[in-house]
This record gives structure tokens, C-alpha cells and sequence, in this order.
């Protein structure tokens, strides 16, 4: 059985012409005088262009590769005796009390209202065309919102003085977005990577902007390489190739702007840098930060091999930071190479299992634990509570990358029908009429609540449902607040899943718990 489909990909927009090998992806039977639909095909025309997902820009994209475990081979499980957290009583122990609210921070003083926060929404055009929807949304739901990698450096505006970031109207604009709707649960995060650094944004968004947390990243679990994006005129190229990044092809050669002149290239490419660990430097930037002014320090690493993620843990460990993200394989919200997503890192499911053995070894130690949270291909509410569960007590928070910004993309695009069809005047009953919580947030904010992003109000709706699904599932397993869910309330339902999760078996779960209740076997019992 094939886990992956090579050759094709909706994402890529290519196909065979008939069935492929199972291996190469390649056509049974390549016809000479096919125009090229598959990825070869169209590679031999349009060449690197055919690595990233298309409409490039418009789009997120998650790998369609099928892991051989994931989430789905776990299963809740249920109980019909007691309450954990609330008065065993079927008055009291209703599913609307649950909390699901959580605490970050190596002091536990960053409140969530319920355990997500956005995947780091950075310098892609997708990510700068949805941020107000994302950082409102965020706002309004009490969760946090990550300002990612690049924005100062995208910034066609930004002001620099000896190469440093001086004034961002792009980053103002992310915090002031956030801010303006904050109500006193949630943050906003903002990242950093190599060209970040050297631009100087720690220093520009800690002591001009007040940020209070920062985010280190060490990557993500959608790619093994630094951020890209197109760029689609020479000037615009020239610009960030002027301040430090990596521009392909070279804006500056007689061949690309011949190419680009007569329509062979339509963009060039900004990459990032590849980050370079060094536990003495990581020590140095943490305490650098907190000189700065940074209240919270998080780290954000990703998908890659087991000895990695150890250093991950336990310098995470050593420098008492306050948020740990681990972000497994699969997918992301940037424009990841196909390929790449698909057959690079550690699936999700398995990082999880791997870095709660590290947890184990480390607190078998006496270290200190940060608070960990989940990223990589996760949308619903079973996902939450599965996350949370399989690396419990240590995993406080999942990140949802591509679910958050979709709820926003499709509020959005609601509200600019309901703006076509209805006009200005009819837009707040347009919005009362199609989003189940708009009474409840006009409620909430009165007339400012013509002022929210239709967007915003999808966020808001989609974590409503979440958290009512979350509390459904927790109170099935009688768990009435977020810090009692832990690895006795899942169940493996296959022995590969077992295996690495050492969660047990469906078959054999509760089996100390079976021989109490029936009594000892009969020597002339078989089971």
C-alpha cells in the first residue's frame, strides 16, 4: 500500500492521463505526444514553479499523504460512573460548565479562554490579506494570534537606518488590529527568524511596540528550509534582495531580467535562511530577549528528527521559556514545495508520542517543563482533545494553522456577499441573519459591532463550536475542567498505535479494572 501519491496533486494542479505506477507516479503507459498534465509534464514547462502549491498566494494547503497513524486511531473514552472537577450530581454536571480555559507561561499567567492560538500568520500574501480576520477574530475569542516571520522585511514601507527596522506601518498595523479588540484573555505573539534577527525586529517590537511576548523559531512542520513567497516585478525584488534575503533568480542578472522581460519568468522567489542551533547561543538570545523587555520567551520547532526535538525540550528546559510549540509534518499555511510536505518530518501523531517520552525522561530528572503545545494538520475538537490527551500533563494548547485562517477566509467571503447583496445598510442584518453568533456578538458589542470583520465573526463562531464540542467530550469522559484530561481517557485501536503511544489496546484497556469488578477467572476459563 502506497502512502503517497507522487505525480499528481490537486495541489499542484496536475493528473495522469491514466493510471499510474504505484511507485514513480508516472503514467502505465507514457504517451509520446501527451501535451504533460502531470507534474513532470507541466515541470518540463513551468519548471520550479510546479514545487509549490497553486494558486500560489491564494491558497493553504495541507499534504495528502495517509500517515499510518494519526488521531484517528485513537478513540475517547467514556464513562458513565462520577464527575472529576464538579459535584457528581446530573444537575450539576452538565457539559456547558466545563472549563476549558488554560494557562501558558512558566508562571501560568498567559490565559487562554479556551486551548488554541492561531498558527504563525506571517509575510505570504494569504497570511497578510486574512490578518485582520485572524488577529479580530483571536481577539474577540479570548485565544492567541502569531504575528510570523518576515512582516517588518515584506514591508514595502519600512523604514530602515543602518540596516535596521526603524518603523514598520505593517507590523503597527498587526498589533494595533489585535489590540484595538482585546479583551483581557489571549495575546498576540510575534516571531523571528534569521533575517528577522539581523534586521533588528526583536528590538523594534519589544521596546517601540510593547511586545510582550516573543516567539524564537526553529522551523515548522510543513517544510525543512526557511520561508519563501513570490514576488512579481524586479523592483520589488531588487528591494529585499537589498535587505539581506535570499532572491532567486538573481533580480540583478542580464538573463532574469530577459527572462522576466519576455514572460518565461512571471516572479522571482524570496527564501529565508536556514536557522543554525547553538545551545550556548539559544541561552544568549532567551536572556537577550528578556533583557529587552520581553515578558514571555516561546519557541517554535518543527518536524524534525528525534534528536532535535530532545534539544529542543531540553534547552526549552534549561531556559525556563513559557510556550514550547512542536509542529509535526503535514501541513502549514505558507507556501510550503508540495513534495516536501508530503515525505519530509515526523507526522504529527508520532512527534507527540516522542516528546512525551522526553518529558517523562526529563521530569524522572526534576527539570522543569514548559508548557507545550501541538501543531500540524489539526482542525476539530476531537483533535484538541486527543492532542491535550496523548501528551498530558505537558500539552496545554494546540495550534491550529490552516483551520483558523479557513473560518476566516470563508467569514470573509460571507460578508462580502452579504455586502453585494444588501449594501451598507444592510449589512448588520445581513450578519444577524447568516452567523449563528451574530445576535450574541452584537449583544456583546453594540453598535461597534457593525465595525467587526465578517471574518472575525467566522473565527469567533468556529472556536464557539470547538469549545462546545470540547465540552461535550470532556464531560463523556467526566472531566470537567482542562487540567484533568490526561492519557487514561484515550484508548488505542490499533497495536502500531499502541506501540508508539503506549496508550493500551481497546482489547486490553481497563483489564485491572474488569478482574475487580467480575471477580477472579476460573481455572477452566478461557478467555
Amino acid at each position: 500500500m502506497s502512502f503517497s501519491k507522487p505525480n499528481r496533486s490537486a495541489a499542484t494542479k496536475t493528473k495522469n492521463r491514466v493510471e499510474p505506477a504505484p511507485v514513480s507516479g508516472i503514467c502505465v503507459t507514457c504517451l509520446d505526444g501527451c501535451p504533460g498534465p502531470c507534474e513532470i509534464g507541466q515541470s518540463a514547462i513551468r519548471g520550479r514553479e510546479v514545487i509549490y502549491p497553486q494558486p500560489y498566494g491564494k491558497i493553504t494547503a495541507g499534504a495528502d499523504k495517509d500517515y499510518p497513524v494519526d488521531y484517528s486511531h485513537f478513540n475517547i473514552q467514556g464513562t458513565c460512573v462520577g464527575a472529576v472537577g464538579v459535584d457528581p450530581n446530573p444537575d450539576k454536571a452538565i457539559f456547558p460548565v466545563v472549563d476549558c480555559s488554560t494557562a501558558l507561561g512558566a508562571d501560568g499567567s498567559i490565559k487562554l479562554s479556551f486551548p488554541v492560538f492561531t498558527g504563525a500568520v506571517g509575510s505570504t500574501f494569504i497570511a497578510r490579506n486574512n490578518w485582520e480576520e485572524m488577529a479580530v477574530g483571536a481577539a474577540i475569542s479570548g485565544i492567541m494570534v502569531v504575528a510570523g516571520e518576515n512582516i517588518c522585511g515584506m514591508d514595502r514601507n519600512a523604514e530602515f537606518r543602518n540596516g535596521r527596522i526603524v518603523r514598520s506601518p505593517e507590523m503597527e498595523r498587526r498589533v494595533q488590529s489585535f489590540r484595538r479588540w482585546y479583551d483581557g484573555q489571549g495575546s498576540i505573539v510575534v516571531q523571528a527568524n534569521v533575517e528577522d534577527t539581523n534586521l533588528g525586529v526583536p528590538e523594534y517590537v519589544i521596546q517601540k511596540l510593547g511586545i510582550e511576548i516573543f516567539e524564537l523559531k526553529w522551523g515548522q512542520g510543513a517544510k525543512d528550509i526557511g520561508g519563501e513567497v513570490q514576488l512579481g516585478s524586479i523592483e520589488r525584488a531588487m528591494q529585499l534582495k537589498e535587505r539581506g534575503y535570499l532572491v532567486l533568480p538573481d533580480p540583478t542578472s542580464d538573463a532574469a531580467r530577459l527572462s522576466f522581460e519576455a514572460g518565461g519568468i512571471k516572479e522571482f522567489e524570496r527564501h529565508s535562511r536556514l536557522g543554525m542551533v547553538d545551545e550556548d547561543g539559544f541561552y544568549r538570545q532567551v536572556e537577550y530577549l528578556r533583557s529587552l523587555g520581553a515578558k514571555y520567551v516561546t519557541l517554535k520547532t518543527g518536524a524534525y528528527r528525534p534528536a532535535d526535538l530532545a534539544r529542543a525540550i531540553k534547552y526549552a528546559s534549561n531556559a525556563k521559556i513559557d510556550l514550547l510549540t512542536i509542529d509535526g509534518a503535514g501541513g502549514g499555511t505558507g507556501m510550503s514545495p508540495w513534495r516536501m510536505m508530503n515525505e519530509w518530518g515526523i507526522p504529527t501523531v508520532y512527534l507527540e508520542c516522542l516528546a512525551y517520552r522526553m518529558c517523562e525522561r526529563l521530569r524522572s530528572q526534576g527539570a522543569y517543563i514548559p508548557p507545550i503545545a501541538i501543531a500540524g494538520g489539526l482542525s476539530l475538537e476531537d483533535h484538541i482533545f486527543k492532542a491535550i490527551a496523548l501528551g498530558a500533563p505537558y500539552v496545554k494548547a494546540v495550534c491550529l494553522g490552516r483551520a483558523l485562517m479557513t473560518a476566516a477566509m470563508v467569514g470573509k467571503t460571507q460578508g462580502a456577499k452579504i455586502l453585494e447583496k444588501a449594501g451598507e445598510e444592510g449589512m448588520e442584518r445581513g450578519l444577524l441573519s447568516t452567523f449563528v453568533v451574530g445576535a450574541e456578538l452584537k449583544e456583546r458589542f453594540g453598535d461597534d459591532f457593525k465595525k467587526l470583520p465578517p471574518g472575525a465573526i467566522g473565527v469567533y463562531s468556529y472556536v464557539a463550536r470547538l469549545k462546545q464540542g470540547v465540552q461535550q467530550l470532556m464531560a463523556g469522559a467526566r472531566k470537567f475542567a482542562l487540567q484533568y484530561v490526561d492519557r487514561n481517557d484515550l484508548v488505542a485501536l490499533t497495536r502500531v498505535a499502541q506501540d508508539i503511544s503506549g496508550i493500551p489496546y481497546v482489547m486490553d484497556s481497563d483489564a485491572d479494572l474488569v478482574d475487580k469488578i467480575l471477580g477472579p477467572k476460573d481455572a477452566n476459563f478461557k478467555d
